[in-house]
């Protein structure tokens, strides 16, 4: 990877090689990533990032999806984001390399249900007769409406959104 100050973070990042969707796959990669990725952050050091995450960082480093920023003294390196929105590719998301990735999403909503979230968890569910196109709109749209209203000084809520046919009728 390049040592040199990259420009700013892309809006969207299309996940296209298996590498990068198994960098996806870890909980703690994923909030790697979510630390790196917020609109107007800082990049920050490995340091800072935590030295129990250094081996998901690098695996996020390798797969492309987190590149060093400029600046940083001896061992401190900053990292961030390569964009603010990940998107996986069709081919991707149609072969069995998402488990991971689904498996780490479906078990923070489980934890997050089980302990109710101090009283923060909602949920919501419609089955609407659309194509998966315009399905997907809808999440992009949810996602661009959530960073525009962000603010910084407020804890994070983590939103989750999956779309799938309908598993009985």
């Amino acid at each position: 990877m390049s040592e040199a100050a990259p420009s700013a973070p892309s809006d969207v990042l299309m996940i296209e090689r298996a590498e990068q969707l198994k960098a996806l796959g870890h909980p703690l990669r994923l909030r790697v990533l979510e630390m790196l990725g917020g609109e107007g952050e800082e990049p920050l050091t490995n340091r800072e990032l935590a030295q129990h995450l250094h081996f998901h960082v690098k695996m996020l480093l390798r797969a492309g999806l987190i590149e060093r920023a400029g600046g940083g003294k001896g061992r401190e390196k900053p990292y961030r984001s390569v964009a603010t929105t990940v998107r996986v590719a069709p081919q991707l998301l149609s072969s069995h390399l998402t488990s991971d990735l689904q498996a780490a999403m479906l078990d923070e909503v489980r934890r997050a249900f089980e302990s109710r979230s101090e009283g923060k968890f909602r949920s919501a569910q419609v089955t609407a007769r659309v194509t998966p196109e315009q399905a997907l709109d809808l999440i992009t749209d949810l996602v661009e409406k959530a960073r525009k209203l962000e603010d910084l000084k407020l804890d994070p809520l983590v939103i989750t959104a999956a779309l799938h046919p309908p598993t009985s009728r």
